[in-house]
């Protein structure tokens, strides 16, 4: 009986026995898994990354930034040349200014005597200004990356100096001519709480230099949002500029946060450029050949962003600008994320005397044509006079540039001139396609 029971238990040890290990199958099976697994995680990832932003978006709803526009200047007193030619009936003369004794002329210096309480509260005044507007002055620098001659990295620091000139609800937008840091591989803006953010270049304007530099306001501190603000842009349209006070704010002296004191001493030239002319202004203050910032006037307005490279060569140190009245629309383009419309002309007035002498018609006149230009592919040519844009009536130089940099790149815009031959001036009708430059 008991070998018996043996016998049933060995038979049951044979038949249980494990079966031996297939390691084919079983790499085979670890690969087909670990591949499902990669298939699933990356199918998993792109179907993230595709619906992540929808579903942010319907849950939590991106504000779109706002439209930044700034009010138009026109030139005070301005004078269509049409409405030059005056009705005598209606003038009237002048009266003569009252004639002043010698006596009453030394009264009158006498009590214009200052003293020092009166200096220290003048320039206490003008320091007062200059503190409140340095609220939207800043520090860009712009890093540049490089490889030296022994293959070491390092690392170049260019530093200007800008100005905000608008918030948009989602960015802060900063004024800079970046001519001196265009080749920055990353740039990094100093505020007046002396922290520091990342910036992006939004766009910049070929002719000037100058660009629009953004900041996201989702990356500053409280604190220093709460202690900037976009500066308040004046006018450069008066016709007695030259005399009036001015402060220099920015970078001068070619160092962050100086302040100039002086005077406005012309501000009749003019800079043309493509497809626009700005007014040029000179002041009496001595500043670096690198200056970079902005005028201002008493009331703490901007009326000129700083510029070194239009100095005449006998007044390099010299602080000039650009007036503000004329830069106003493409800093608005530029803080709108707009390029700038290219045409390529360069032209003027047609004054009362061409007009008279010479018979030549009002409205813009075509001095010079860039090489392939949109203007030049379109057949225009020096010495046409631009009668009209479309539907506009174009009388002076300037109306032809507002309905450049209110048009857009690549629009065709339809331009009716005309054109001096033998028999006189005949009137064409041509299309533009505008570019960006």
């Amino acid at each position: 009986m008991e070998e018996k029971h043996n016998q049933e238990t060995d038979f049951m040890k044979e038949t249980i026995k494990q079966r031996p290990l297939n390691r084919k199958k079983l790499i085979r099976r670890t690969l087909i898994t670990a591949a499902m697994a990669v298939i699933f995680g990356t199918v998993a990832c792109l179907t993230f990354l595709v619906l992540e932003p929808v579903i942010s978006n319907r849950l939590y709803p991106e504000e779109e930034p706002s439209t930044v526009v700034f009010v138009e200047e026109t030139e005070e007193n301005e004078i269509l040349p049409e409405d030059m030619i005056a009705d005598d009936s209606q003038m009237l003369p002048e009266p003569s200014p009252p004639v002043l004794e010698d006596e009453q002329i030394a009264q009158v210096l006498s009590e214009m005597k200052l003293g020092i309480e009166d200096y220290s509260s003048l320039y206490n005044s003008l320091s007062e200004v200059a503190k409140e507007v340095q609220k939207s002055i800043v520090t860009v620098v712009g890093v540049t990356s490089d490889v030296d001659w022994f293959n070491n990295a390092y690392e170049n620091e260019g530093v200007i100096s800008g100005v905000i000139v608008a918030d948009n609800g989602k960015e802060l937008l900063i004024l800079a001519n970046v001519n001196a840091i265009q080749d920055a591989d990353a740039l990094k803006i100093t505020f007046n709480d002396n922290l520091e953010y990342e910036a992006a270049l939004k766009k910049k304007d070929s002719n000037t230099g100058l660009a629009v530099l953004s900041v996201l306001k989702t990356t500053m501190e409280k604190s220093t949002l709460d202690a900037v603000k976009p500066v308040d842009l004046g006018t450069s349209a008066v016709s007695n500029f030259a005399g009036t006070p001015i402060i220099a704010l920015g970078r001068p002296l070619g160092t962050v946060n100086s302040v100039c004191y002086g005077f406005v001493t012309s501000a009749g030239s003019i800079i043309n450029l493509p497809d626009s002319r700005y007014k040029w202004i000179t002041t009496d203050i001595y500043g670096s050949t690198g200056a970079t910032g902005i005028l201002v006037n008493l009331k703490g307005q901007v009326v000129g962003i700083i510029d070194t490279y239009n100095n005449s060569s006998d007044t390099k140190n010299l602080i000039g600008a650009f007036g503000i009245t004329e830069l106003k629309k493409v800093i608005e383009r530029l803080s709108n994320d707009k390029d700038i419309p290219y045409m390529g002309i360069h032209g003027a007035d047609v004054t009362m005397e061409a007009h008279e002498d010479l018979e030549v018609p009002y409205g813009a006149y075509i001095m010079e044509i860039d090489m392939d230009s949109p203007a030049m592919a379109a057949g225009i040519q020096s010495g046409d006079v631009i009668i009209g844009v479309g539907d506009t009536l174009i009388n002076t130089y300037q109306e032809l540039i507002n309905c450049i940099i209110t048009s857009e790149p690549e629009q065709t815009i339809t331009v009716d001139l005309l054109r001096q031959g033998p028999e006189g001036y005949t009137e064409m009708e041509l299309d533009v396609v505008l570019s960006r430059k």
